[in-house]
């Protein structure tokens, strides 16, 4: 221990001697280990963006989309023909176990105006299923009942951004708005929920009852046709079983004969998720690597003084051998003042990170998530880096010849 502390007295005297030196070479691993940091946060804030994105479309979720049309050659995209209809939604409902909730809807996009003002959006025709499906809470007001269902009445839940857009600062609740010149009475104000993982504005939108859309406003030919069946799954082990027994329960209840393809698909928006997250989680581990190499940089920098700095002191050396200094001493000698260099740059590097992360993520407003993880594998990293670029010189400052140093001028 006596050996140890004596080491590091000296290691430190030897790096005070030239600060400016010392200095410049930590700033190799300052950098280093600040843009390993401040990279990790950002691709780690990309990571949770997305998932809260995706969260806020609700758990569990499996969407069933209406078939396509042929017309003129021509094959449309899925959801253009309304081949789903409720009944099919309450199948699904009753018939399969893993099935906690369905919600049958149509949309389409409206008009929407309020006194002199007016906005185009998004309308959903459904049921209040589908808020409870997506976790989305109202802000102020009801939602729609069984009874507005059954007798088709004229009453709309409005997201934020419709209500900002129509109302301003006015409470809409038991204001009249007119969607396609069909007077609607608001009862409802939707909590904001943001963009969701496509980069559409999920507040952008009004609901209105199913039924409601499907007589006056979409004017709907076949009625109980919708386009699009939402549904959650109890628990996310089952998705995969649920996806398949929907399949096979649809083309039962739509009489398509085995050579037959689907009218309908079916999309699980887990292995959307579960894409998406894996992107990110690349994107973040690319982010790393590449900040990483500024800190190998650092290291070669230590090296290579570490190297000046034993061809300078070669006649410090040899006097210290001469006297009785063993070559382990010399050798943990120059460890020391290797990783001294590093770990300072280190400790340095974590301030600078986190303030270049907080101060790019209020200019770019770019989500960033700070790792206490990432911060210590970055601080021992450069600590690694130090011992590793500097045990050449040390070794090298070790092995030298007594007789030989004291000679070097």
């Amino acid at each position: 221990m006596t050996t140890l502390f004596a080491s590091l007295r000296i290691a430190l005297r030897g790096l005070m001697v030239n600060k400016m030196r010392s200095s410049l070479t930590m700033l190799g691993i300052i950098i280093g280990v600040g843009a390993v940091i401040a990279m990790i946060a950002v691709g780690s804030g990309a990571k949770k963006k997305i998932a809260d994105q995706i969260a806020s479309m609700g758990s569990n979720i499996l969407i069933v989309l209406s078939g396509s049309s042929t017309s003129g050659g021509m094959r449309w995209g899925s959801g253009t023909v309304p081949t789903l209809t409720v009944e099919d939604s309450k199948a699904i409902l009753t018939e399969i176990p893993g099935v906690r909730l369905v919600a049958p809807h149509i949309s389409g996009v409206a008009q929407v105006i309020f006194g002199n003002q007016n906005w185009s959006t998004l309308v959903y025709g459904t049921i209040p299923e589908l808020l409870e499906i997506r976790e989305w809470s109202l802000y102020s007001g009801r939602t729609f009942t069984q009874q507005d269902l059954d007798g088709a009445t004229k009453v709309c839940l409005l997201g934020k951004t419709v209500t900002d857009n129509l109302f301003g600062g006015i409470d809409p609740i038991g204001q009249i708005v007119r969607i396609k010149k069909v007077p609607f009475t608001v009862i409802g104000v939707l909590a904001a929920k943001g963009q969701s993982a496509w980069g559409t504005d999920q507040d952008d939108t009004i609901f209105v009852p199913l039924t409601t859309a499907q007589k006056r406003l979409f004017g709907q030919q076949f009625p109980g046709m919708v386009r699009v069946i939402t549904i959650q799954a109890r628990e996310p082990e089952v998705m995969k079983t649920v996806e398949e027994q929907i399949t096979e329960l649809l083309r039962q209840r739509h009489r398509l004969q085995p050579a037959q393809e689907n009218d309908f698909s079916v999309r699980n928006l887990t292995e959307v998720a579960s894409s998406a997250e894996e992107s990110a989680r690349v994107m973040s581990l690319l982010l790393g690597a590449i900040a990483s190499i500024s800190l190998i940089v650092g290291g070669i920098g230590i090296m290579n003084i570490m190297l000046v700095s034993v061809t300078e002191r070669t006649r410090e050396i040899g006097i210290r051998i001469a006297v009785g200094a063993k070559g382990k001493d010399i050798l943990l000698q120059f460890l020391i003042e290797s990783l001294v260099l590093s770990l300072v740059g280190g400790i340095l590097g974590i301030g600078v990170g986190i303030a270049g992360t907080l101060i790019l993520s209020s200019f770019t407003q770019w989500p960033t998530l700070f790792s206490v993880q990432a911060i210590l594998l970055a601080f021992l990293f450069s600590g690694s880096v130090g011992v590793f670029f500097g045990f050449y010189p040390a070794r090298k400052a070790s092995l030298l010849n007594p007789i030989e140093a004291l000679r070097y001028e």
